[in-house]
């Protein structure tokens, strides 16, 4: 339809007019006709000009969802772009001029000297590796950083035991970032050193256990995979001859790329298609998960500051899936790993030792010799109890939380009901 300018007013000022005479409807109408001739029968092609209408008005509203989606996409790239914003805004940081405020930092080594002074902004390090080490586990420990120091890692170890120099004669140790603290847990030293703020500059975080056998393992591979099927938490599936299987989903699918559910009819828990939550889906173990750089952000707030075993927080991790957690949390299995199940944390330490005998260690230390390990149990449930009550009051006292989960589990019921129909 070729109209004129005229003519589009004339046919827009014509719908408003409702108590117009109609001898100036009839003007208008001679008017529009006579223009041209190009729109004539104008009265026969509103409904034409409605559609056309509708389908502007729709452009127009995509258009401002998209921008407001892609507003949200960028603040959860760069969530700390927006605190910056924020703590402007709020005047902390009234006394600084803008430009030289930077919200966020980095685990990348800098150099004392350079024979360059040019300012370098890009970052080839794009992924990070966080593991606890003790000296008992470090041949072990050797063997997954070789893995991914060529794939552009930045690595960072957690000396729980306090021995940092020896570790110095391994090749790779100086490009690496190194935190002692005695007797401390994975959960703590990443509350404490991997804020968002900081790491904020990797992709995917890496917070493995020490105990893996990563003969099986390639992390290039491992991220093509979880980034062709948009995992945001995710886990390499474990070999069967694992030690310390705690849960049937973890385990490797020998004839899968990866899954995000698990079928069992054994047991007290029961997983089917029906499940919905952890442990049949939605779930990865605590020992060798992998974060993007928004899960994580979620994560580590999800983290107790003073519950350092992190026990029930991996049944709660899928809240921080950014979205479906039976669609973006997932287990990867042709990239897989051995757990060895070697505690050393409180323990003697010794590789091989799943516990502590306590006969032997009153054989060994006397009769008033306390187990660590039975300690750290006895611990680690105690947190478990406290992390659920926290979990159930916070609910209870949020009243505009709304569990995502529920809702899901409440439509895919009803679909179900009528399918059964």
């Amino acid at each position: 339809m070729h109209c004129s300018t005229f003519c589009y007013e004339n046919i827009i000022r014509s719908s408003t007019l409702s108590m117009m005479s109609l001898r100036s409807w009839k003007s208008i109408k001679r008017n529009a006709f006579l223009d041209g001739g190009k729109c004539g029968l104008k009265m026969k092609r509103l409904p034409v000009m409605a559609v056309l209408c509708t389908v502007m008005l729709f452009i127009v509203y995509r258009t401002t969802v998209y921008q407001y989606e892609h507003t949200q996409m960028e603040e959860k790239l760069r969530p700390f772009d927006t605190l910056k914003e924020s703590a402007l805004a709020s005047g902390m940081l009234r006394y600084l001029p803008r430009g030289i405020v930077q919200a966020s930092s980095d685990l990348e080594l800098k150099p004392l000297w350079s024979t360059s002074r040019s300012k370098v902004e890009s970052y080839s390090l794009r992924n990070l590796l966080a593991i606890p080490v003790g000296i008992k586990l470090k041949s072990n420990v050797d063997a997954i950083v070789e893995k991914f120091l060529p794939e552009n890692f930045t690595v960072i170890l957690f000396h729980y035991d306090g021995n940092l120099d020896g570790w110095w004669d391994l090749e790779w140790s100086s490009q690496a970032i190194h935190i002692v603290a005695q007797n401390q847990t994975k959960w703590w030293f990443a509350k404490r050193f991997l804020h968002p703020a900081i790491v904020s500059v990797y992709d995917y975080i890496f917070l493995w256990d020490e105990d893996l056998g990563v003969e099986n393992f390639d992390p290039r591979r491992y991220l093509q995979i979880v980034r062709s099927e948009g995992l945001e938490i995710s886990q390499p599936a474990l070999d069967p001859n694992s030690t310390d299987i705690h849960h049937r989903i973890t385990i490797r699918a020998r004839t899968k790329k990866f899954h995000r559910r698990v079928y069992d009819s054994r047991g007290s828990t029961k997983c089917s298609d029906a499940s919905e939550g952890p442990p049949c889906t939605g779930f990865v173990e605590g020992m060798a998960p992998v974060f993007s750089r928004s899960a994580w952000y979620c994560t580590w707030h999800l983290i107790q500051n003073d519950l350092v075993h992190g026990w029930g927080m991996d049944m709660k991790l899928g809240y921080c899936a950014q979205g479906d957690r039976t669609k973006k949390v997932g287990v990867i299995d042709s990239e897989f790993v051995v757990h060895q199940g070697i505690q050393t944390l409180g323990g003697d330490g010794t590789p091989g030792e799943k516990t502590s005998n306590p006969e032997e260690l009153t054989k060994k230390h006397g009769p008033a010799t306390v187990d660590p390990r039975i300690e750290i149990r006895r611990q680690s449930t105690w947190e478990l109890q406290i992390f659920k009550k926290r979990w159930n009051e916070a609910v209870k006292k949020d009243r505009k939380w709304v569990d995502p989960f529920r809702n899901i589990q409440r439509r895919r019921g009803h679909r179900r009901l009528r399918l059964n129909q």
